[in-house]
C-alpha cells in the first residue's frame, strides 16, 4: 500500500482519535444493498462527503479495515478498495502500522478560466496555429458549438462500440498488454489494414510495407524528420491543413504552397514551382481534402505523378479523411505502387481521437528507416489501442459504423451549406464529402474570428490554411456546427454589425 506524507505535526493530539468517536456520530455508514451502486462506490462517496464538509478533519484516523468491515457487514476487500480509492483522490493517506488518516485538503490552483476568456485574443496577438490548437483542446470546448474543431461530437462516434471493444480486449489480452509490443506495431492489425488497402488497389504487405504510428500527426512527423533537412523545399497545398506548416518550419524547411483547385493541385503551377525550387517532398490530401472537401481527379493524379517523376520529388499522401469518401477514391499510392508515394492514415476522425492509432504505408526500402526513427522517437506505439482497433475492424463493425457516420456527416454538411447561404456567404467549391465547409464570408475572416472568440465561439480563419499567411475572407466551418443554432445567431449578428460599419 502506498505511503503518503504524515499529517502536519502541529495538529492537536486528539486529532488522531478514531474518526467514529471524534466525529460525534457523523461517521454512520450503512451499505444500501440492491441500490445498483457498488458498495465500494457508496463508501467512497460517504467518506468524501464527510471530508469535504469537514465532518472529518485533517489528521483524524479512520476506522480500521477489520473494524469497519465488521460494523458495516461488508467484506474487508470492499473497505480496502474504498480506502485505496480515497487515497488516490488525495483525501486520505496511510501510515505504516497505524492505519488511514484524513489528509489536509489543499487548493490545487485557481479554477480554470471560462472557455470564453481563454479564447480572447489581444489586439496585437495573431490568431495562429498554436492559438487554434490550444483552444480546440480546451477543457469545456463543445465540438458542435465550435466552428473550427477537427473532431466530430463524441456521440456521433458510437462510443458504446468502442467501450465494448475495450472490455473484450481487456478480458482476452492477458499478459500481452504488459510488454512494449512490436516496433512495427500489432501484427494482426497490420494484417487487417493491409487487406483493406489491397482491396483498394494499394500493394501493401503487412511486414514489408506497414508501420503503426501514434496517429497521422506522428506519421507525418516521422516522414518529415526522416526525409527533410534544413533548407530543403517542401511543397504543400494552398489551402491545406495548417498543422503541417509549423512542423515543416520546425525542421528548417522552406514551405512553398501549390494552389489547390476542385480536382487537386494546379498542375501548371506545380510544374513551374517544381522547376524553380527542386522540392524534396510534396505533402497533400487526395481523398477528401482539408479544408475544401474536394477529391483528387484521375487526370490530375496521373499528371501529378509525371511531374514528381520528372523533378524527382517524393509524395506524402495524407489519407486522414478517406473514409468519408463514398466509394473508392483515387489514390496516388495505388497508381504509383508505393514507388515514390508514402501513404499515411488513421482512425482518430472515425473512432476516437484518444486512441492515437495510425499507420504509414511505404516502399520496403524505406520502411526500416521509419521503424528505426519511430523507436528513437518514442519506442513502440501503445498496443492496447491497436488491439482495440483490430477488434473493431476484424469483427466487421467498422464498415457499418463508417456508413452510418458518413450519412450523418453528409446530412450535417447539407444543413451547414444551407446556413452559410442564409448568411449571404459563398462557397466557391461545394465540398464533395467530409466534415468541413470552406466558405467566403465576404469580410476579413480573422477579424470575424476575433469577435466570435470574445463571445466564446472558436473559428478558423483562412489565413491559417495558407503557407503565405495572407489575410482574406475564407473561413473553415466544421459541419456539426450546423446543429448549434446559437452559433449561427452570433455569426449573423457579427456579420450585420460589420455591414453597418
Amino acid at each position: 500500500m502506498t505511503l503518503l506524507p504524515a499529517p502536519d505535526s502541529s495538529l492537536p493530539a486528539d486529532a488522531e482519535l478514531p474518526a467514529r468517536r471524534q466525529a460525534g456520530g457523523a461517521w454512520h455508514w450503512q451499505p444500501l444493498r440492491g441500490s445498483g451502486v457498488p458498495l465500494v462506490e457508496q463508501l467512497v462517496t460517504h467518506v468524501e462527503g464527510l471530508v469535504r464538509s469537514h465532518g472529518l478533519r485533517a489528521g483524524m484516523r479512520l476506522p480500521s479495515v477489520r473494524q469497519l468491515a465488521q460494523d458495516s457487514g461488508v467484506s474487508r476487500d470492499t473497505v480496502v478498495q474504498a480506502y485505496d480509492r480515497l487515497a488516490a483522490l488525495g483525501l486520505v493517506h496511510s501510515r505504516r502500522g497505524a492505519g488511514f488518516f484524513v489528509s489536509a485538503l489543499r487548493n490545487l490552483g485557481a479554477p480554470q478560466q471560462p472557455l470564453e476568456a481563454a479564447m480572447r485574443v489581444a489586439a496585437d496577438q495573431p490568431i495562429d496555429t498554436p492559438y487554434l490548437l490550444r483552444n480546440m483542446f480546451q477543457q469545456g470546448a463543445v465540438p458542435e458549438a465550435t466552428g473550427s474543431v477537427g473532431l466530430l461530437p463524441p456521440q456521433w462516434l458510437e462510443p458504446e462500440m468502442l467501450t465494448a471493444a475495450i472490455r473484450s480486449v481487456g478480458r482476452s489480452a492477458g499478459i500481452s498488454l504488459s510488454g512494449y509490443g512490436l516496433p512495427q506495431g500489432y501484427g494482426p492489425l497490420r494484417q487487417q489494414i493491409a487487406a483493406y488497402l489491397q482491396a483498394q488497389d494499394v500493394p501493401v504487405h503487412p511486414e514489408h510495407n506497414l508501420v503503426m504510428v501514434a496517429g497521422v500527426t506522428q506519421g507525418l512527423d516521422l516522414i518529415v524528420r526522416l526525409m527533410v533537412r534544413p533548407g530543403d523545399v517542401v511543397l504543400v497545398e494552398d489551402p491545406a491543413w495548417f498543422h503541417i506548416f509549423g512542423r515543416l518550419q520546425a525542421v528548417g524547411a522552406q514551405v512553398v504552397g501549390v494552389p489547390r483547385g476542385p480536382g487537386g493541385p494546379d498542375i501548371a503551377a506545380l510544374q513551374a514551382l517544381a522547376a524553380q525550387h527542386k522540392p524534396r517532398l510534396f505533402i497533400l490530401n487526395t481523398a477528401v481534402h482539408n479544408p475544401t472537401g474536394q477529391t483528387l481527379s484521375a487526370g490530375v493524379a496521373h499528371a501529378l505523378l509525371k511531374v514528381a517523376e520528372e523533378h524527382d520529388f517524393q509524395l506524402v499522401e495524407d489519407d486522414t479523411y478517406a473514409d468519408f469518401h463514398p466509394g473508392q477514391p483515387v489514390r496516388l499510392a495505388a497508381l504509383d505502387r508505393l514507388q515514390r508515394v508514402l501513404l499515411v492514415g488513421g482512425y482518430a476522425k472515425t473512432l476516437a481521437g484518444s486512441l492515437r492509432v495510425g499507420y504509414i504505408a511505404a516502399h520496403a526500402d524505406r520502411l526500416q528507416q521509419l521503424v528505426d526513427l519511430k523507436l528513437l522517437a518514442g519506442l513502440t506505439t501503445p498496443q492496447l489501442g491497436e488491439m482495440v482497433v483490430h477488434r473493431i475492424l476484424s469483427e466487421g463493425q467498422y464498415r457499418r459504423h463508417v456508413e452510418r457516420l458518413r450519412a450523418r456527416v453528409d446530412k450535417a454538411r447539407a444543413q451547414c451549406l444551407r446556413r452559410v447561404e442564409a448568411l449571404g456567404w459563398q462557397v466557391p467549391q461545394e465540398p464533395q464529402a467530409g466534415m468541413f465547409v470552406w466558405a467566403d464570408c465576404g469580410m476579413d475572416s480573422e477579424l470575424l474570428a476575433r469577435r466570435a472568440a470574445e463571445q466564446g465561439l472558436l473559428m478558423a480563419p483562412g489565413v491559417l490554411f495558407s503557407p503565405r499567411q495572407v489575410p482574406g475572407s475564407m473561413l473553415r466551418l466544421s459541419v456539426p456546427l450546423a446543429q448549434h443554432a446559437p452559433a449561427w445567431e452570433l455569426m449573423a449578428r457579427l456579420v450585420a454589425q460589420e455591414r453597418r460599419r
